[in-house]
């Protein structure tokens, strides 16, 4: 009998014992660089941080799977391949950002000697705005795909779980289940928003998860919480013209500089947004009319309100999406209530289990850390390198009306660390030149640096409340790596006229007790 034939008899015996698929996974087996498993790296979560290492591991010469699969959020809105950055975080908070600045420069264009005919009747058109914001989205999910597809990279629109910790089953939209294995393994998924225990809450409330495509004017909003996410959809909204009313359950953007985080409040309620402190929310009913009726209870005196709002946007945190993930069958810890896990350089407690981007405990939740934090993992699991993440000094911006843009440390932060009598703090009030000629308010404008009192007074920190915080923030954040020292800004010529220019001009400390509001422009 010939080869041949052999090979016939037993191809005809075992094809039908074997599906199709198995039979794919066998040769991509054979075609791995370990020669063991499917892939080299498998990603669950197509997330920033997650792409980026996927990306970065096949430029490396990795075979790479990414799964991602969105779950609809408790109103039911979903969405493409990108994560929470693209689809309901940066990308399309900055658009909304914009078109309130933009709503804002209509009306100060008039004292610039524009004729803005029924300047009256200029208002936003809600459905105009979430359709183009919704349109440039899922351009970037198509293109994400396209990406992915021209670097090889195999991409699973499933939801992934651990079976052991070197393999992994999908299930696909349809309900059924593929199984993979990979040598490597890479956590990043992301987080989801928190919801409230209360009645109603996930009923009748949205979340950032739903604003940027809600399919009807906000109208009157609560939103319940004062982080970042909460004030920036609070303050957008109030520019568009539809009142907010915050509820603040302890400070407002805490982890940052406090005195920075009033001066953002402070412009938000001289601009109309409502604060209430020390409160909590207790209900959301929905009435007969489709309104929504709030309860929530201020801590301190006990008292309990009772307010109408056409929506109720939740922004009391998030968690980590891990609980779906089955991790005890991969031997992972999860250390936190929220589903966070502790891998101080990525790596899990199992040895080829990483995690990048939110999943990670004490970590800043911000695209571009997981992004970095991505690449480098790839760099460090296939070609050698040896380069941890650096997560200090990481610059940030809130986009509220007025940013906040900061890098390093608080001013709280650097006193506990160092004392207040080890620090000097360099601090100014300013006046951007575009907001003379419409008379904007400028008090909140404002900055400081936050600096060691012995010489050279190495920068620890610095902030800035203003126009254009975030474009501000991200050159000084490169300076702050650097080292750089008091002296060196103070040395440093600025760009006039410019709001950044008032970091190089900074030179009166909150020690001295002197008027920190300039006398000029130029002063």
């Amino acid at each position: 009998m010939t080869i041949l034939s052999n090979f016939v008899r037993i191809n005809n015996f075992i094809k039908p014992l074997i599906s199709t698929e198995r039979v794919v996974i066998l040769a991509r087996r054979t075609l791995s660089k370990n020669g063991n498993f499917d892939y080299d790296l498998a990603v669950i979560g197509g997330g920033s941080g997650g792409l980026a290492c996927a990306k970065e591991a096949v430029n490396l010469g990795a075979r790479v799977t990414v799964l991602d699969f969105v779950q609809p959020s408790p109103q039911g809105t979903k969405w493409g391949l990108g994560g929470t950055c693209v689809n309901v975080g940066c990308i399309p908070k900055k658009l909304m950002h914009q078109a309130a600045l933009l709503g804002e420069s209509i009306h100060e264009a008039t004292a610039y000697g524009w004729q803005v005919p029924a300047l009256s009747n200029v208002k936003i058109n809600w459905p105009a705005l979430t359709e183009s914001v919704q349109n440039h989205i899922k351009s970037v999910n198509w293109v994400t795909r396209v990406d992915l597809r021209d670097k090889k990279i195999e991409y699973i629109n499933g939801l992934g779980e651990f079976k052991d910790p070197h393999t992994i089953i999908a299930t696909l939209k349809n309900g059924s289940k593929k199984e993979l294995t990979a040598k490597n393994i890479v956590i990043a998924v992301g987080g989801r928003p928190h919801y409230p225990n209360i009645p109603g809450a996930l009923e009748y409330c949205i979340s950032s998860d739903d604003i940027f495509s809600l399919g009807h004017e906000p109208g009157k909003t609560l939103v319940v919480g004062a982080g970042y996410i909460g004030l920036e959809c609070a303050g957008f909204l109030n520019s568009m013209g539809y009142p907010a009313t915050v509820l603040v359950r302890s400070v407002p953007l805490r982890g940052f500089d406090q005195q920075m985080a009033r001066m953002v409040t402070n412009e938000m309620e001289e601009r109309g947004v409502k604060f209430c402190h020390k409160c909590v929310p207790l209900s959301v009913e929905k009435l007969e009319n489709g309104k929504l009726k709030a309860r929530w209870q201020n801590t301190e005196t006990n008292q309990q309100v009772e307010e109408i709002f056409d929506t109720v946007l939740m922004a009391t945190g998030r968690y980590a999406l891990t609980k779906q993930l089955n991790l005890e069958a991969a031997g992972v810890n999860c250390v936190t209530p929220n589903g966070k896990i502790a891998a101080a350089t990525e790596q899990t407690n199992v040895p080829h289990i990483y995690a990048v981007g939110d999943v990670l405990e004490d970590r800043p939740e911000l695209t571009p850390v997981a992004i970095c934090a991505g690449r480098l993992l790839a760099r460090r699991l296939f070609s050698g390198s040896s380069q941890q993440m650096d997560y200090d000094n990481i610059a940030t911006t809130v986009f509220t009306p007025l940013e906040y843009g900061a890098v390093g440390l608080s001013e709280e932060v650097a006193t506990s660390r160092y004392g207040a009598d080890n620090l000097e703090i360099y601090h100014a009030y300013y006046k951007p030149t575009e907001f003379f000629i419409p008379q904007r308010n400028i008090k909140n404008c404002y900055l400081k640096a936050v600096a060691l009192r012995e010489q050279p007074q190495k920068i620890l920190g610095l902030h800035f409340v203003g126009p254009h915080a975030g474009e501000v923030i991200q050159g000084f954040a490169a300076a702050i790596k650097c080292g750089i020292t008091m002296e060196q800004l103070m040395n440093t010529v600025g760009i006039h006229p410019t709001v950044a220019e008032e970091f190089t001009r900074l030179n009166i400390t909150k020690r001295s007790g002197k008027d920190p509001n300039p006398a000029s422009c130029c002063s």
